[in-house]
């Protein structure tokens, strides 16, 4: 993803990109949010096919592509890589960097999501799967046309009350990194 930065470098001061499994199961920080809010317009789509006409097995690439997402970052979802190599490159006039954390944690809400929607269908309770999955189709229609992520905003409670570290995203915890208007000019930071 053009919008992603390198990862951070290991203890023996090597990238982490030096080694082939750290690099790939690794998550973009920033996150292009026209990449993400693609994605979050794909995810629409499928949990629909799943709540609507009830197509089961739609249940199958769409868990798939949260845990994918989760794990690699656009990596090994399909869906990641169209968002990041075909749509958010032809929109660049839009690009707006977002910090990757929150939207990692909004994946994994998706993983729980998808994960017990598919459960459900094996177990014979479609019609609960299909609730689940409605949900799940209601806040991705937040993401993609508001880019309203439920998720970043549970992110951000719970570093607020302090049950996600400082250093889990820094960029988070203090706006003015991202924000340089909103700066202490006294506090000698650049």
């Amino acid at each position: 993803m053009s919008a992603t930065s390198t990862g951070p470098d290991t203890d023996d001061g090597t990238s982490s990109d030096s080694h082939p499994l750290r690099s790939l199961v690794s998550f973009p920080n920033p996150v292009n949010e026209v990449a993400a809010r693609t994605v979050a317009a794909g995810v629409v789509l499928m949990a629909l096919a799943v709540a609507v006409p009830g197509w089961g097995w739609v249940l199958i690439p769409l868990t798939y592509g949260f845990w994918a997402r989760v794990v690699t970052g656009p990596t090994l979802s399909p869906l990641g890589q169209f968002a990041t190599r075909v749509v958010a490159p032809r929109l660049r006039s839009h690009e707006r960097l977002v910090p990757g954390p929150p939207k990692r944690f909004a994946q994994a809400i998706g993983v729980a999501f998808s994960t017990t929607a598919s459960l459900l269908w094996l177990l014979g309770s479609t019609g609960a799967a299909r609730i689940v999955v409605a949900a799940l189709a209601g806040a991705a229609f937040l993401e993609a046309a508001f880019g309203l992520c439920l998720g970043c905003k549970a992110f951000a409670v719970l570093m607020r009350i302090g049950l996600v570290p400082d250093e889990i995203c820094e960029d988070c915890a203090d706006i003015s990194r991202r924000i340089p208007e909103l700066r202490d000019p006294t506090s000698g930071a650049h």
